[in-house]
């Protein structure tokens, strides 16, 4: 029998998503064990224990400076040998809203030219100035290279960001990113289908409408809407709706994010 791929969630200083992400996990076939960064950091576990990390959402360390910055400070001056390990061994990283403002910090994302340390890319604030709390659409490119995004087309799935606008630090980087096959999902219009720069439909003013991003290997990838928040159908604001028209689903969509990196190791 195939052993159980193990995957990490980091818990602490302001996180609150570890609930549902563990259970997105769990019900995607993973085993799952919460750890708080402290003993990480303090060595009691390691990364090498698991194959999948995941960052959730939140309010690490309270936002005060920017949202996910002392976290990734944390990380990168404290595990950056064992994430480059964790990284160069194959493993997966998802990132989502305050883990995907992790990401980018560290530099991790979006991982150019080999390079995980240097920050080049960030999310602001919205352009609304205001926390936005919301379900919106995205759209998956099919040209990306992202595990987690295999045959999807599209995802509907809440956002809850004060600071989620994706910008570009260098000229050509967005372009670079997109020929990349480095941008994953962006926001779309639920009418046409067709992605958007429209308020509140890109809830928060990204370039392009980018809602997410990989590294080039596609391992690792962040996402500012929170696929473990809509696991069931039941989960969607118009689920009695969708019921009462008998087209309510079996389960809700974001699951499909997690049992792709899940089923991508299994199959490593």
């Amino acid at each position: 029998m195939m052993a159980r791929i193990k995957a990490l969630v980091i818990v602490g200083y302001g996180l609150n998503c570890e609930a549902e992400t563990s259970h997105a996990l769990r019900l995607a076939g993973a085993d799952v064990d919460q750890v708080h960064l402290n003993d990480l950091i303090a060595g009691k576990r390691t990364l090498k224990e698991f194959r999948l990390l995941a960052l959730i959402g939140g309010f690490s360390f309270g936002d005060h400076i920017s949202a996910g910055k002392v976290f990734a400070n944390r990380l990168t001056q404290r595990l950056k040998g064992q994430l480059k390990e964790f990284i160069s061994s194959g493993n997966l990283i998802i990132g989502i809203c305050n883990g995907f403002q992790t990401l980018v910090k560290t530099g991790l994302l979006p991982g150019c030219d080999n390079d995980y340390s240097t920050q080049k890319v960030t999310l602001g604030q919205n352009d609304s100035g205001v926390f936005r709390n919301d379900w919106v659409l995205v759209k998956a490119d099919p040209s990306s290279h992202c595990v987690f995004s295999k045959g999807i087309d599209y995802l509907e799935v809440p956002v809850r960001h004060g600071e989620g606008k994706f910008v570009v630090r260098e000229e050509g980087m967005l372009d670079r990113l997109k020929s990349g096959g480095q941008v994953v999902l962006r926001y779309a219009h639920p009418d046409s289908k067709e992605t958007t720069d429209e308020f509140p439909h890109n809830p928060n003013g990204s370039m392009d409408g980018v809602a997410g991003i990989c590294d080039p290997t596609g391992r690792i990838f962040g996402l500012m809407p929170h696929p473990e928040a809509h696991l069931f159908p039941f989960n969607h604001p118009h689920w009695l709706r969708r019921k009462l028209k008998g087209i309510l689903p079996e389960e809700g969509e974001g699951i499909r994010i997690f049992r792709n990196g899940v089923e991508y190791l299994e199959n490593a």
